[in-house]
């Protein structure tokens, strides 16, 4: 009878009125025995002055006691499916969390990537500005040079146009 396959034995004692005051062997849970307290229903056989029958008593108690395994083994799987739904959400919990942390890597390698690259423009455009800058003073340098020479150049010929110029 019921839930477990228990080896458990069951003892019953009676009293002076063949009452089953005492179940040795089983503890049975205050709905239990009140439900046992209750008057039998009436299509119930009675032996002689109101007692039950051992049989029918056995037959109930079995039936009682199978009913609070059932209540008991019922508790026990709500609570290892909260403990179950719990640890779920820890894990998923912990999954979303390295997930998280993962992405936040990739992210920050991506960003020091995007700085390196970035950077390394900028040093780029500065060695260009610097490589402009000294070609301009280089063909300042080269269009000064040239001035003077064509100045000198000028200074030199001058003697020879104004005597040209004289003579015509």
């Amino acid at each position: 009878m019921g839930g477990g396959g228990s080896t458990r034995r069951v003892t019953f004692e009676a009293d002076e009125n063949e009452n089953i005051t005492v179940v040795k062997g089983v503890r049975l849970s205050d709905s239990v025995i009140d439900r046992m307290k209750e008057p039998s229903s009436p299509g119930r056989q009675h032996r002689g002055s109101g007692a039950v029958n051992d049989e029918e008593l056995k037959k109930r108690i079995a039936e009682e006691l199978a009913l609070e395994r059932a209540r008991r083994d019922s508790e026990a799987q709500k609570r290892r499916l909260k403990q179950e739904q719990m640890y779920v959400r820890d894990e998923f919990g912990k999954l979303l969390e390295r997930e998280r942390i993962s992405s936040n890597e990739h992210l920050t390698r991506a960003i020091l990537r995007e700085r390196a690259a970035t950077e390394e423009e900028r040093q780029k455009a500065q060695r260009f500005a610097r490589q402009l800058e000294e070609k301009d003073r280089e063909l300042k340098k080269h269009d000064a040079y040239y001035k003077e020479q064509l100045a000198r150049l000028e200074e030199r010929v001058k003697p020879f146009f104004s005597l040209l110029t004289k003579s015509f």
